[in-house]
């Protein structure tokens, strides 16, 4: 017999007891420690359970609350008792009650007596630690915890806060340096026997005392002072998320837990009968002896965290939705918005879905409804049309339009008077490709048979608001790829301009484009917009428009030449 298994419980006592057997089936004496807040009648109903077991003991009990010096001392407890009761014992291991052996138990036996000097103990200074969650590394050793940081956040914060504030430092019992790492521990009779009889324990207790977390750093930092040969990892596979908290296995990890090599792994569910019944009914009989290598699963652990804090772009989930920048792209593909284009041509959309071979809409944040390709009603992902469900969310709404048309691109067209659009979000979404022509908007107005009064007023306020719009597109945060003309040196030469969007777009095979919409009748226009300004009502979106243009019977000046392949 050379293994001793020291077990820390405190919940879900039954699968311990099963765990239990299985060590002892195997020949390894079993020494329990229960937590104190584990009640008299089932604490006494578990020792009954065991009591057919030989080699079973159950140490003195203390209350085990997160990060508090209660997990050292019913670790301590539990390996005084297995030192003193099991002489033979070479290797005590830590475990917990819902740590369950992958492997054999034998196979565990005779790796450690081909090690009979080698402590396992994941134990490194805080400087070469990555893993540390809270924001306490260093402090951790130098200022008081006297409280709960789970039960008493509200104290143990402002408690940091207070000593930060005055300065104060605890002074490092001499003859140590702090060391970090796994509680999970497999320690050597020499040097769990030299910790716990060490002639200044009593120092060492009182500062571990007023430690963070000190399971993680008590015996990792005195194994350092007796231990001739080190191991600096532990036996155990235990995973953490991001946050700190460990990951729990289930019934759907059974061929990754296999994979490991691992002796042991925490934390296993409960009511994960699969995994109970796969592990604990194995035995000794096929012997691999392979290295335990927890290496072999990383990746997955890797992406599963990545998954959980990073997700897929454009796919918002829960643990991220109401955290700002938490979002791994706001959108899952790239799309494309026009604004001013159908103003200026005629039957804009069609030509541009023919030319792009994308799916083309009409003004998705039109303030009647939102505008979907062919007049839908209802597109993808079940999305309406109804302006009251796209304005509840707008940004939603964008977003769940690309995610649930990903493969094909997205086309809309956007007004001034679009008031619910979400700009800053197309501003600052990387996947948009933005395109403006500046005071188009006045074309409608040019052509309604309005009272000029009435015209002034509305050309006023869609300037205003278009102006606003302009100022977000060309703010320093906007990532979106955007492209502005003013009307006036757009019509000077549209091809140019709409075929630099077309490749862009890259739809197709970079070509040049064989034909362009039909250009709105501006016949009249510029002066439009000189007796704007002669009622006060200055039109500077448009650019340097002339008043008067070439009638239909007069010579037009040459157009810019552009090539045509």
């Amino acid at each position: 017999m050379s293994v001793g298994i020291a077990m820390l419980v405190h919940t879900a006592l039954d699968r311990a007891e099963q765990v239990v057997r299985h060590w002892s089936a195997a020949g390894c004496p079993v020494v329990i420690h229960v937590d104190a807040a584990v009640g008299r009648q089932t604490y006494a109903k578990f020792v009954k359970a065991l009591s057919d077991v030989p080699t079973v003991r159950f140490c003195a009990r203390h209350k085990c609350d997160w990060g508090t010096w209660g997990l050292v001392a019913a670790a301590q407890s539990a390996s005084e008792l297995i030192l003193r009761e099991f002489p033979e014992v070479r290797h005590v291991y830590l475990s917990s009650g819902s740590c369950v052996p992958l492997r054999p138990v034998n196979e565990l036996i005779d790796y450690l007596a081909a090690r009979p000097r080698t402590d396992f103990i994941e134990s490194a200074t805080t400087a070469d630690v990555p893993w540390t969650v809270g924001g306490l590394s260093e402090e951790r050793f130098t200022l008081r915890f006297p409280f709960s940081w789970k039960k008493q956040r509200k104290l143990f914060d402002s408690y940091v806060e207070l000593q930060r504030f005055i300065g104060f430092r605890r002074r490092i019992p001499p003859g140590i340096v702090p060391h970090m790492g796994s509680q999970w521990w497999c320690l050597t009779r020499q040097t769990l026997s030299a910790i716990l009889d060490d002639p200044e324990r009593e120092t060492y207790d009182a500062y571990f005392k007023k430690v963070w977390i000190p399971d993680e750093s008590y015996f990792q930092t005195l194994a350092r002072l007796y231990s001739t040969s080190i191991e600096s990892r532990s036996l155990t596979l235990s995973k953490f998320d991001f946050q700190g908290k460990p990951h729990i296995f289930y019934d759907d990890h059974l061929q990754l837990l296999r994979r490991s090599d691992c002796f042991v792994a925490r934390k296993f569910w409960p009511h994960a009968t699969k995994l109970y019944n796969a592990f604990l009914s194995e035995t000794g009989e096929t012997v691999k002896m392979a290295e335990p290598n927890p290496a072999k699963i990383d990746r997955i652990f890797a992406k599963a965290v990545e998954r959980r804090t990073r997700g897929r772009p454009g796919l918002f989930m829960q643990s991220r939705f109401p955290n700002d920048g938490w979002e791994n792209g706001v959108t899952s593909g790239r799309y494309s918005v026009f604004q001013g284009f159908t103003d200026v041509f005629e039957d804009f959309e069609p030509w541009l879905a023919k030319a792009s071979g994308t799916q083309v809409h009409g003004r998705l944040f039109h303030p009647v409804h939102a505008e979907f390709a062919d007049g839908q009603r209802v597109i993808n992902g079940a999305l309406s049309d109804s302006a009251a469900s796209r304005d509840y969310n707008p940004i939603a709404f964008l977003a769940s339009l690309i995610w649930n048309t990903r493969g094909e691109r997205q086309c809309f067209q956007l007004g001034p008077e679009d008031e619910e659009a979400p700009l800053w979000f197309l501003a600052k979404d990387p996947n948009a490709q933005i395109s403006v022509v500046t005071g188009a908007w006045a074309v409608p107005l040019f052509k309604s048979n309005s009272n000029f009064t009435d015209l002034r007023q509305e050309a006023a306020r869609l300037q205003k608001l278009e102006s606003d719009q302009l100022d977000a597109l060309r703010s320093p945060y906007t990532k979106a790829r955007i492209r502005i003309w003013t009307m006036a040196e757009f019509i000077e030469a549209p091809m140019e301009p709409l075929q630099s969007v077309i490749d862009e777009m890259g739809q197709h095979s970079l070509r040049r484009l064989s034909e362009a919409p039909k250009m709105a009748d501006l016949t009249g226009f510029g002066q439009f917009l000189q007796n704007l300004k002669n009622q006060g009502m200055h039109p500077y979106l448009m650019g340097d428009f002339p008043v008067s243009q070439a009638g239909p019977n007069q010579k037009k000046p040459p157009r810019k030449p552009y090539l045509v392949q």
